[in-house]
C-alpha cells in the first residue's frame, strides 16, 4: 500500500474510531474519501497535518487529541512535545499513531504523567483494519460511573465479581476502555434473541 493510501486509510479508522468513543467527528473527517484526502492534504500527507482535535458529544469541554509524529522511532523528546501540547491546550487524552513501538524510555515518560494524562499507543499498522467491523465482534458499550452503580447495586455482586477483559485486548483498547471501567458486550443468541453480558476491566 502506499503512502497516501495508508494514511487515508489509518486516520479514516482512527476518526470512526473517535466516533465509536463518542467524540463529535467533523463530517469532513469521519465520510472523507480518498480524492477529498489527496486535496487536502496532498500526494505526500505530512503526518503533523493530520492531527485530530474532538470534543466528547456528553461533555465537549472533555477533548481527545490525535496525533501522528514524524519520527519512525518516538523517543522521549517527541513525547514530551506532544504533552506540552496537551497541557497548553489543557487536552487531559491523547492517541499517538506510531509507525513502530515505543522505546523503552518513551514508555516510562507515558507511564510517569498517568496519573495526569492519559496517552494511548497504536501502530499505523493496527489502524489499517477497523476490527469491530469484524463478523466476530460483537456490540460493546462503555457504562457511565452511574450505570455501573446501578448494574453492581441490582445484581447484588462487587465489580470483582464480574467477568474481566485486559486493559490490552484490541478491543479494549478500540474503545478506549481504562481499569476499573465495565462494559457491556451483547451477542446474537439463537434463543435469546440476544445474550448481554458485562465485563470488568482489569
Amino acid at each position: 500500500m502506499d503512502h497516501l493510501n495508508k494514511m487515508f486509510t489509518v486516520r479514516k479508522n482512527c476518526a470512526t474510531m473517535l466516533h465509536d468513543r463518542g467524540y463529535l467527528v467533523a463530517d469532513d473527517d469521519l465520510h472523507i474519501s480518498l480524492d477529498q484526502f489527496r486535496d487536502r492534504f496532498g500526494d505526500v500527507p505530512q503526518k503533523g497535518d493530520l492531527t485530530l482535535l474532538c470534543p466528547l458529544m456528553d461533555d465537549p469541554t472533555e477533548k481527545i487529541f490525535v496525533f501522528f509524529p514524524d519520527a519512525a522511532k518516538v523517543g522521549v523528546k517527541d513525547i514530551k512535545s506532544i504533552i506540552d501540547t496537551m497541557q497548553t491546550e489543557q487536552v487531559k487524552r491523547g492517541i499517538m499513531v506510531l509507525q513502530s513501538v515505543l522505546t523503552p524510555f518513551a514508555k516510562g515518560v507515558i507511564a510517569e504523567i498517568s496519573g495526569r494524562l492519559i496517552v494511548e499507543c497504536f501502530t499505523e499498522s493496527e489502524l489499517l483494519v477497523n476490527i469491530t467491523k469484524h463478523v466476530l465482534v460483537p456490540e460493546h458499550r462503555i457504562l457511565s460511573s452511574e450505570e455501573k452503580d446501578t448494574l453492581l447495586k441490582r445484581y447484588k455482586v462487587k465489580e470483582n465479581q464480574l467477568p474481566r477483559i485486559q486493559h490490552s485486548d484490541p478491543v479494549a483498547r478500540y474503545y478506549g476502555l481504562q481499569r476499573g471501567q465495565v462494559v457491556r458486550i451483547v451477542r446474537p443468541s439463537e434463543t435469546a434473541g440476544r445474550y448481554v453480558t458485562y465485563r470488568w476491566c482489569v
